[in-house]
């Protein structure tokens, strides 16, 4: 009875977001999916895998929904259908003119389910899975003091324009958005071009950091495999590198060869030679197991539901709670090893500043990039109010993860003996494959990035799929095909280029000039100038961040 007294009426002058399809106002406190167009389950008839056709009778409910817009004039806007005439959620219908009927998805696929912290948390997670690992890496490359600052001005940078992205689609007056993603916003802006090449630059991320994490994948499964073998067997491994002594032993493999390390080892053994060497024949980093997570991972990249994963996702947090404990104990027993030189290097320690510090920025835009699919992840977000909120506060834990493993490991290496110059651009490669703490880690990881992997998939699926068949899951031969490319790509990298640091670096350059630089600000600045709000300060920060995108892509190849 309490929602029947609600005003047909509501005052003009709300946010002109809160328009719906055909100019029809509706209460932002109801469910964003209760649009006025309803068709009766019962009233569908002749239906089939393409359309669903309706009755005379759906199409005469549908007019008494509209009979609403009647009451008072198209010019005020201002009214909201009452409660009883709208169907529950998951019964809503989209009505066409044409006489066909399709049912919301966004309502009957759990649309708002996910809570504030699964949300946060699962942002937190698509974030942080590959570049972690290599922020002391980043830090090493532009010099400890610049590399703290670094962090905190690319995450700050980053949130803004992420920011701009979510804002983008309500900045776009008198059109239902709701279902927009942001290569959509794009095209309302730019046409074809700001389509296609959102789409393309999308891709170039998701792929890219796909990529990322086979490569870790693998290097995570096969060190997790070479410990389990070595221990069930009574084989002692001594890597052949250069490293520290004691309990807590640091490696360099780099010291060894200029080639990403290949774990080669000396074996002691009371068990069967031969059986060992078969062992490493068939259970190798770059020339087997790649192949291995095929059998895994390619069926899951092919199921429909990202609500799966996104549950998974959750409980890979454990995973990054763990890194971060092995960070402090680690630095605990290996003590602060610092020396500050501002321009100056010597054997074990780097500047304060080096030159090379667009390196940093480069793994940094992919470290914080979620712009080409913050939308997506925000839409299953139950209270879509706090969506800039749980937006910040994610930013906030990724950014302080980021830099408390990034300054820990960078200052607790141990130099001397070893020179910073050491630290590898995945930080675990610097402890060798017998570490008990390493192993463990390396299996939560590889648990953590094994539930994020379908979900970035997934992501890639909708945003090129739906483009081109206007559908996420067209048929599942579409859908394979797709997914057999990205994980190709992923296994050829594994096989042929697994330096990880290079790839973070030049996707998230490249992807970031288009989705963290360039379209957010464009947008945005067109957006003020058509409403006539456009200033000059306002002109000359966001060019300015255009041109920052630029450098950040340039100094890549130059360096």
């Amino acid at each position: 009875m309490e929602e029947d007294t609600k005003p047909i009426l509501v005052p003009v002058g709300g946010d002109e977001s809160n328009y719906g399809i055909m100019n029809i106002q509706f209460n932002p406190e109801d469910y964003k999916c209760k649009r006025p167009f309803h068709v009766e389950p019962t009233n569908i008839v002749s239906v089939n895998d393409d359309m669903q056709r309706v009755t005379d009778e759906a199409s005469a409910m549908n007019k008494r929904i509209h009979y609403y817009s009647r009451l008072t004039s198209p010019a005020d806007r201002a009214l909201i259908a009452p409660d009883h005439v709208l169907p529950a959620p998951d019964e809503i219908y989209v009505y066409s003119p044409l006489g066909t009927a399709f049912k919301v998805d966004s309502c009957t696929d759990g649309y708002g389910k996910n809570s504030s912290l699964v949300t946060i948390f699962m942002i937190w997670n698509t974030m942080m899975g590959t570049s972690i690992l290599s922020i002391p890496w980043g830090i090493k490359q532009a010099g400890f003091t610049s590399g703290i600052i670094l962090i905190l001005l690319m995450g700050i940078l980053t949130l803004y324009c992420c920011y701009r992205v979510v804002k983008s689609r309500q900045m776009i007056p008198l059109t239902d958005t709701s279902n927009w993603e942001f290569p959509d916003v794009c095209k309302y802006y730019f046409g074809s071009f700001g389509q296609w090449s959102s789409l393309l630059f999308s891709m170039v991320s998701l792929v890219g950091a796909m990529v990322v994490y086979w490569v870790l994948m693998s290097n995570f499964l096969f060190n997790t495999g070479k410990f389990i073998y070595n221990f069930v067997h009574d084989i002692n491994v001594t890597d052949i590198v250069p490293g520290t002594n004691g309990s807590n032993k640091v490696i360099c493999p780099s010291a060894a060869s200029d080639h990403p390390p290949q774990n080669r080892t000396v074996m002691f053994s009371s068990g069967n030679r031969t059986g060992f060497e078969l062992f490493e024949e068939w259970w190798d980093k770059s020339k087997t197991v790649p192949f291995y997570l095929i059998a895994v991972l390619l069926p899951l990249l092919n199921l429909k539901s990202p609500s799966f994963f996104a549950k998974f996702n959750v409980l890979g947090t454990i995973s990054v709670v763990y890194l971060v404990f092995l960070v402090t104990v680690k630095a605990a027993h290996l003590g602060i090893h610092l020396e500050f030189n501002w321009f100056t290097e010597n054997e074990f320690f780097v500047p304060e500043f080096r030159i090379l510090f667009p390196q940093l920025t480069g793994v940094l835009t992919l470290a914080f990039f979620i712009h080409n699919c913050v939308i997506t992840l925000l839409q299953n977000n139950r209270n879509q109010e706090n969506n800039v909120r749980d937006l910040s506060i994610a930013y906030f834990l990724v950014g302080l993860t980021y830099l408390y493993v990034g300054v820990i490991i960078f200052a607790s290496f141990p130099s001397p003996p070893l020179s910073k110059e050491c630290i590898e651009q995945n930080f675990l490669d610097n402890f060798p494959s017998d570490d008990i703490m390493s192993f463990v880690a390396r299996i939560f990881l590889l648990f953590q990035m094994m539930t994020v992997y379908p979900l970035l998939g997934y992501l890639a699926r909708v945003q090129l799929l739906r483009q081109f068949f206007g559908n996420a899951y067209p048929s599942l031969f579409h859908v394979l095909i797709l997914n057999l490319a990205i994980v190709g790509a992923g296994v050829a990298m594994a096989r042929f280029y697994p330096n990880i640091g290079g790839i973070i670096r030049y996707s998230g350059a490249t992807c970031g000039l288009a989705f963290v630089f360039v379209y957010p600000s464009l947008i945005y600045m067109i957006s003020l100038h058509r409403a006539g709000q456009l200033t000059w300060p306002a002109l000359i920060i966001h060019i300015f961040i255009i041109l920052l995108g630029l450098a950040n892509l340039i100094a890549q190849f130059l360096l």
